[in-house]
């Protein structure tokens, strides 16, 4: 049996989740976090062979995580399952140490196959995704302007975009209004956008958060 860990922040997508591995009858489900926080703590705890994670929770970001249980947990094993099919999450995930990556609407046909592909050791990436990443790879237009931006000024930007104001996104990553502030500042000086309104349409001319629009 394969130890797996759920990490998303939705009750109802984790409980489907539980129920497609518990139908296949090769895996336990030794722990589920709503959070960022449970995350670390319940994998230390439960030592999972492999985490599906959510890469838009509460508290610390997917990609935060990544690297901070790549360094704890070498051996653990990470598969995201998101909402976001957007190339720059999918390079970042693997840059930051993922194993596979996979969104939600592609889990009910092809979780298990997923999670026995990255627990062996291999790689797992869709062939939408495999697509993606190979067109990311043969874009020679240059570094676009969001790529410069660290995993949490784009998670800051993704939450700007979706209308939440500086206190809503300072509690949910768990910082201070201010911090947040200097993150929106530096992620326009990066991108070179004057406004909020410049932000909102790069974001929408680039497609950088659609997938959003569904959740």
């Amino acid at each position: 049996m394969t130890r797996v860990m759920i990490a998303d922040d939705h009750a109802v997508v984790r409980d489907g989740l539980r129920q497609i591995l518990e139908r296949a009858g090769r895996f336990e489900v030794v722990a589920e976090a709503a959070d960022g926080t449970q995350v670390l703590s319940l994998v230390r705890e439960s030592s999972p062979q492999v985490l599906l994670l959510d890469l838009s929770m509460p508290g610390r970001s997917g990609l935060e995580l990544i690297r901070l249980l790549r360094d704890q947990h070498p051996a653990l094993r990470i598969l995201v399952l998101t909402m976001h099919a957007e190339e720059q999450y999918i390079v970042r995930a693997f840059q930051a140490g993922a194993a596979g990556y996979l969104t939600k609407e592609s889990a009910a046909t092809e979780l298990v196959s997923a999670i026995v592909k990255v627990a062996n050791g291999e790689t797992y990436v869709s062939m939408a995704i495999a697509e993606k990443i190979a067109t990311s790879l043969q874009d020679h237009r240059g570094e676009a302007p969001h790529m410069r931006l660290s995993d949490r000024e784009l998670e800051v930007y993704r939450r700007l975009v979706l209308g939440e104001p500086l206190t809503s996104i300072a509690s949910a990553l768990c910082v201070s209004a201010k911090t947040v502030s200097t993150y929106k500042m530096r992620l326009m000086e990066k991108m070179q956008l004057a406004s909020d309104a410049a932000l909102v349409r790069y974001a929408m001319r680039n497609h950088l958060f659609d997938s959003d629009e569904d959740l």
